[in-house]
């Protein structure tokens, strides 16, 4: 492994000292990436084109976002801003310098990616929902609409590729991953979206299904964690190593270690299964309001400022336990606003279209 992670501080070493006039562009990239902003941007506004791709995407960041977890603790990935700290492959060289930025100390194990695996998961729903949905239908297929679909085909793939190349790129640049970290994690990611492209079912999912599929997610990973302590491994090594070399203790965030990652996809998904169960969501986004456009646009305007400034709320630190617990509740009222709350209130203010016609 000393090979691999050294070839990839060359590669570090080559994009930091050719590419520095990109690093606007490439914090852009990496922030893109982020896994939260799933929640945050993509799922409100997947969710009013299309409950069943929104419903989707939630599902696959979720489960795609545990896996890395286990994963991440399996495979004890180093990060290359300790790597280089803490190898003895340059023993008789001296060290090579890379550069550190604000966003660079992750705290968890690298590999694979969190923000190439979660960027790949989302961005492979999206772009095959958009193909299935422009795909014209076989049996009246002209060659004109096949030409005209396979550019289309051939333009979402193209772009996803690029924003996925970015991506990796971005997180190699400001040394938090290696070149084959970030490559498992599209791989990775792309895999759990495929797979959830054979899982109907979650469509059609009652409230105990989302709840005992947290329940369990949050019990193997705790009783993995809590196996491992005992025979002496502890998971959050790296915890440990990021404080030691990140070059501004004020880089490290609570929200970066590996339990804060599972409380707030847990609380994500729990909070989609209350309110995709709710009488609020069946009487607005399932009612006669739910089809029309002006409610969609309305309760999509409403949901992205709503969303904003609640982005704003920043959950106290100074104690995990309680940051793990407003991390989660924040983390449901999400989905329960983006799916209940807010079309119920917008479906209040626009009225009942049959009660008008009465």
């Amino acid at each position: 492994m000393d090979f691999i992670h050294s070839s990839g501080v060359q590669v570090i070493q080559h994009l930091q000292s050719n590419y520095k006039d990109y690093h606007d562009f490439l914090n852009f990239m990496s922030s893109v990436g982020d896994p939260r902003n799933i929640f945050s941007l993509y799922f409100p506004l997947w969710f009013q084109l299309s409950q069943i791709v929104g419903t989707k995407m939630i599902w696959v960041a979720v489960i795609g976002d545990w896996l890395n977890l286990i994963f991440k603790w399996i495979l004890f990935g180093h990060r290359p801003y300790w790597w280089v700290q803490e190898t003895h492959f340059y023993q008789n060289h001296s060290l090579p310098q890379i550069e550190q930025f604000h966003i660079t100390c992750e705290t968890g194990p690298g590999s694979p990616s969190g923000h190439a695996m979660g960027s790949s998961c989302v961005w492979y729903v999206m772009v095959t929902s958009v193909v299935n949905f422009t795909r014209p239908a076989n049996d009246t297929i002209t060659q004109q609409e096949a030409q005209r679909f396979r550019l289309v085909w051939s333009f979402l793939w193209i772009a996803f590729w690029v924003i996925q190349i970015s991506v990796c790129v971005s997180r190699v640049f400001i040394a938090t991953h290696f070149p084959h970290q970030v490559i498992l994690g599209v791989l990775a990611g792309m895999l759990v979206a495929e797979a959830f492209e054979h899982i109907p079912s979650i469509h059609t999912a009652s409230f105990k299904v989302y709840l005992h599929t947290s329940l369990f997610l949050f019990s193997f990973a705790l009783s993995f964690y809590f196996l491992l302590k005992m025979i002496h491994i502890d998971l959050l090594w790296s915890i440990t190593k990021a404080k030691k070399w990140c070059a501004n203790p004020d880089w490290i965030h609570l929200d970066t270690t590996p339990f804060a990652g599972l409380v707030r996809n847990l609380g994500a998904l729990f909070g989609l299964g209350l309110a995709i169960n709710s009488q609020m969501f069946l009487k607005s986004c399932k009612g006669k309001n739910g089809y029309r456009p002006r409610f969609k646009l309305t309760c999509l305007a409403a949901t992205l400022t709503t969303l904003q400034l609640y982005d704003l709320i920043k959950v106290p630190t100074h104690t995990e336990a309680l940051f793990y617990t407003l991390s989660f509740c924040k983390s449901a009222v999400v989905p329960l606003s983006v799916v209940a709350l807010i079309p119920y209130c917008v479906h209040l203010l626009i009225g009942d279209p049959e009660k008008r016609l009465d």
